[in-house]
């Protein structure tokens, strides 16, 4: 019998207060009122001397959590970041201002810090919730620190999976339970004792279940356990740690990050070497964090170790216009951190002259000049900064500084130490071509590896995805190096048919408008990037004989929006770049997006798109202002982050192994539920990219290709075949399935998530067609028929197992499984939801948007209602209530959860519909509610109780012409059957 929730809960507690933990056990405090009274003792004994030893009076205090009550986690985070790392808060006293800190992130495990531990603490719901299903809540296991709660924990026992936490964690923000003091909270963990994961604080509708993490050790074995992740991770100091150091507060997309073990690893890492006067590098595979990685080793080297006047992040001129420096833009925003994009050596000269203990992020190009041309040997500021002791931080060093600069850059900075970040190492295998004595690998340049995370290790702990492969170049070629093969309109248009026609769902165009991925096409030069830009754009206007296919016009009337982009250095090496084409392209860009580019801003265009491609935006998660797809040579291929990039077509020849895996890795970054891998398709030279393919993959995940690449076509199509006639066999018709025994349905359950799977990879291959399903024996229909029973089996599964009934080891279900090949096209319920959001609570970008452009966003929510409506004219009546409220009080709902409101409005209704329907028919309001919520098949669970509660001689009373008894329960039944499929079904299916 599994362990009760109650017994994990007290191991939990006994576990954080052991020993020289310094976590207190805080059993009274259990109600909001306990805790701003601790809250409050806390503060008054910190600042003592600032109070001159008088208490606050109550309207001070007042005053004091008026300033805590944050509008989202990110607020609080921004707070928390402390002025010099003191966080304050301010009271006004009389004529005088008292500055009282609340917390001082330098005294962490000593010091003023308090840390305290706190369970079943009583969320009570609030005046202004009227709904009936919005109650009183108990929170598990909170961790507080000076009084706050800054890491909540939920748990569950082995019969669950940690989901049921996640998703509890989800409902009670959207029900507003995180709002007062606990609006602070920065971390959520949860466990059902065997499986614990960690995640950053966010809304209701941004809680994605694939930003969760794991934890695993230095050798990234994995520490799963709730009371050894307990110990590894919450106790002190590495709770606190975890909020001050390891928290990052992203600006662009304005959230929380909360950094993966192996990246606390590699900067505690380099703490270590740091210590010790070595450098080294960190080789952490490509996507997996470095740039947010390398900004906390670069900040945290300045803080951790004072013989250090200053540290250098150093990148190359060629990736200014890329994402590095708009990453450490946006994660610097609430930090001492000087981001220097500026031209002016005499800028960075007079930075490294200042006493100011900075970070400066600057070019290798600058520093390469400063020394070389700005210093004048025996002047004060040769020998000043010369005798610097500068730790440099090198960004994608594997090609960044080239050995004979960093040589240069060394014999100059002779007290100088180096760390090295890259995804791709140079090893033996791929050195560095031979120049002199200088060092031709990674380690000889920097020093030993001082962590590393491969591909397989980040696969392995979902913190990226693997590879899909397909090689689509001509075969039989007797040279496939032969350019005459490929530089011709007849291969471009076999491209663009198959980028256009033929990859409905690498694109995700079946997740629906505005949902889709993006895609990219690389070539060898700027010359055939553009005449595909001319091509797509004769393509586009019905100009060649190359047809969009009508299936993807109905999802995308406008696909497919393209841009080409490339970067300056690469124009500079050719002036036979026409100027006009470039021109064309951004008159293109401009009439797209309303932007007003030239080519003197190229820049500005660049970093522009990078914005639009990444999506990080809150206006960029709409589909008018989306791109489906970038034509670059280079620019974009190394350095460049967008989650909702799903794909690279690469016509060109192979690349080298780090080149290959570094563009591979542009389309592997987690996104949504629905991506599951990175998709690459090749053009030209099959049979030698798949070798150069191999090879780099074995090169860079400890010498297997197993776990990064996906099984070929020729191997999933097999499988699929074999699946699909082990699902006949177990239910040869989907009708079948609700007759079967429980021990059936779950063989039908775990049948069917395997030939899902297989289904959605088969999918995903540009050679799939879906007239090929008729030949296989199985419909697109029939399929959807399968998956709808099997929902409903899954709901089975899990209401049996919370009556107690436990899996057998043959038939495990995986309760987390989302199915894959489900194509929905269907407008998406949290997607108009999210629109809704980001119109009455805009990013403070967005703040001074203007009637006009808020109408305008309105105007395209109520399109998208407009589509929902055909399928579902419930939840749509009640979205265009609201969007009619909002018309009339742009104010009203600001700052509030949308997502919470409509489930509270769809609550309502369905309170309402039953009961109405109860006082019709003298019903049990509880039995016919349990009825509404477990209807599944046109089945309702519990006719016999509801049967049996009925007040028939109330109803009989009340009637002249009473129906006899066995019709009225007929009728009374057929009326609940047609009540709940048309009523209730409809506001209860888009949860």
């Amino acid at each position: 019998m599994s362990e009760l929730e109650s017994m994990i809960e007290e191991k939990l507690i006994e576990q954080l207060i052991y020993g020289d933990s310094q976590w207190t056990y805080r059993e009274d405090l259990k109600t909001d009122e306990d805790l701003w009274a601790n809250f409050r003792y806390i503060l008054e004994q910190n600042n003592k001397d600032r109070l001159d030893g008088e208490g606050l009076s109550d309207s001070e205090f007042e005053q004091v959590k008026n300033q805590l009550q944050f509008s989202s986690f990110y607020k609080a985070g921004e707070w928390l970041v402390g002025e010099n790392g003191k966080v304050m808060v301010h009271v006004q006293r009389d004529t005088e201002k008292l500055h009282l800190v609340v917390m001082n992130h330098e005294h962490i495990a000593g010091g003023s810090s308090v840390y305290e531990v706190i369970n079943q603490y009583k969320a009570l719901k609030s005046d202004d919730e009227d709904s009936t299903d919005v109650r009183d809540r108990r929170f598990d296991v909170t961790l507080m620190i000076n009084g706050l709660p800054m890491i909540h924990i939920e748990l569950k026992n082995k019969q669950h999976s940690y989901m049921d936490g996640f998703w509890q964690i989800k409902k009670y923000i959207g029900e507003g339970k995180f709002t007062g003091i606990f609006s602070a909270v920065q971390m959520f963990v949860v466990s059902n004792g065997v499986d614990t994961r960690y995640f950053a604080a966010a809304g209701d509708t941004e809680l994605n279940p694939k930003f969760m993490s794991g934890w695993v050790d230095r050798k990234n074995n994995p520490v799963s356990d709730y009371l050894s992740f307990t110990k590894s991770v919450l106790r002190i100091p590495q709770a606190h740690e975890m909020i001050a150091r390891y928290t990052v507060l992203d600006e662009d997309a304005r959230r929380l990050i909360l950094l993966r073990p192996y990246q606390i690893h590699a900067i505690e890492s380099i703490r270590e070497a740091s210590k010790t006067g070595e450098s080294g590098f960190v080789w952490h595979t490509t996507g997996s964090g470095k740039t947010l990685t390398s900004y906390k080793a670069t900040r945290n080297l300045l803080m951790d170790i004072p013989s250090i006047d200053k540290t250098i992040f150093l990148i190359d001129r060629k990736d200014l216009d890329t994402q590095t420096t708009m990453a450490f833009q946006a994660y610097a925003n609430n930090d001492l951190v000087d981001v220097d994009e500026t031209d002016n050596v005499n800028d960075l000269k007079k930075k490294l002259k200042s006493a100011d203990r900075q970070v400066i992020v600057t070019t290798i190009q600058k520093m390469q000049i400063l020394i070389s041309k700005r210093l004048q040997e025996g002047t004060s500021d040769f020998d000043k900064i010369k005798n610097l002791r500068i730790a440099f931080v090198v960004d994608e060093c594997h090609r960044a500084v080239t050995p004979k600069t960093k040589r240069e850059l060394e014999r100059f900075f002779g007290r100088s130490l180096w760390y090295g970040f890259t995804g791709t190492p140079r090893f033996a295998e791929n050195p560095y071509p031979q120049m002199g004595d200088l060092p031709r690998t990674t380690e000889e340049l920097y020093g030993k590896c001082l962590h590393s995370y491969t591909i397989q290790n980040a696969i392995h702990d979902k913190a990226v995805l693997g590879f899909q492969v397909e090689h689509n170049g001509p075969k039989n070629m007797t040279d496939e190096t032969d350019s005459s093969q490929y530089d011709n309109e007849t291969h471009m248009l076999k491209v663009l048919d198959v980028i256009l026609n033929k990859s409905y769902y690498k694109l995700g165009l079946q997740n629906g408008k505005g949902m889709t991925y993006e895609c990219m096409l690389t070539t060898k030069s700027i010359q055939v990037a553009q005449k595909y830009y001319e091509l797509l754009t004769r393509v586009k206007n019905g100009e060649t004989s190359l047809v969009i296919d009508e299936k993807i016009r109905q999802v995308l009337p406008d696909f497919p929006k393209f841009a080409i982009t490339y970067s300056v250095t690469e124009n500079e090496e050719g002036s036979h770049v026409n100027q006009e084409k470039m021109q064309k392209s951004l008159d293109d860009y401009n009439g797209m997006f309303g932007t007003k580019y030239e080519m003197s801003q190229i820049q500005s265009y660049n970093a522009n798109l990078n914005k639009r491609l990444a999506r990080k935006d809150a206006r960029f998660k709409s589909r008018r202002e989306q791109l489906d797809l970038v034509i670059v040579v280079d620019r974009l291929l190394t350095g460049f982050d967008a989650p909702c990039m799903s794909t690279i077509f690469i016509d060109r020849q192979p690349m080298g192994p780090h080149d290959l895996i570094q563009a591979f890795s542009r389309t592997n970054r987690i996104y949504d539920t629905n991506k599951t891998y990175g998709q690459i398709v090749t053009f030209q030279a099959p049979m030698l990219f798949k070798k150069c393919v191999d090879n780099a993959v074995k090169l860079y995940s400890a010498g297997s290709t197993e776990t990064a690449l996906l099984a070929e076509w020729d191997e999933v199509e097999p499988a699929f075949r074999k699946a699909l006639s082990a699902l006949k066999i177990c239910a040869e018709k989907p009708s079948d399935i609700p007759g079967m025994s429980m021990k059936e349905k779950k063989i039908f359950a775990k049948m069917f998530q395997e030939f899902d799977s297989l289904f959605a990879q088969l999918k995903s291959f540009t050679k799939y067609d879906d007239s090929m399903l008729e030949a296989y024996g199985i419909t697109e229909a029939e399929y959807e028929d399968y998956a709808g029973h099997y929902k409903n089996v899954m709901e089975e599964i899990r209401d049996s197992k919370d009556h107690g009934d436990s899996d057998s080891g043959d038939t495990q279900v995986d309760q987390d499984y989302e199915l894959m090949a489900y194509s929905s096209t269907k407008i998406d319920y949290e997607y108009i939801i999210n629109l809704i959001q980001n119109i009455v609570t805009p990013t403070e970008e967005d703040e001074e948007i203007t009637p006009q452009e808020r109408q305008k966003k309105l105007e395209e929510v109520k399109q998208y209602v407009a589509e929902l409506r055909k399928d579902n004219e419930k939840v749509a009546d009640l979205m265009s209530n609201l969007i009619a409220d909002i018309e009339k009080d742009d104010k009203k709902y600001r700052g509030k959860s949308i997502l919470n409101i409509i489930e509270n409005m769809k609550r309502d209704c369905v309170e309402k519909v039953i009961s109405d329907f109860c006082i019709q028919w003298y019903a049990s309001k509880d039995d016919v509610m349990y009825a509404a919520i477990h209807y599944r098949n046109g089945k309702i669970p519990n006719e016999t109780a509801i049967k049996a509660t009925v007040d028939y001689t109330s109803y009989k009373e009340a009637q002249e012409t009473a129906l006899p008894k066995y019709k009225f329960y007929n009728r009374m039944m057929a009326e609940l059957k047609k009540t709940l499929d048309e009523e209730i079904k409809p506001l209860l299916m888009t949860a």
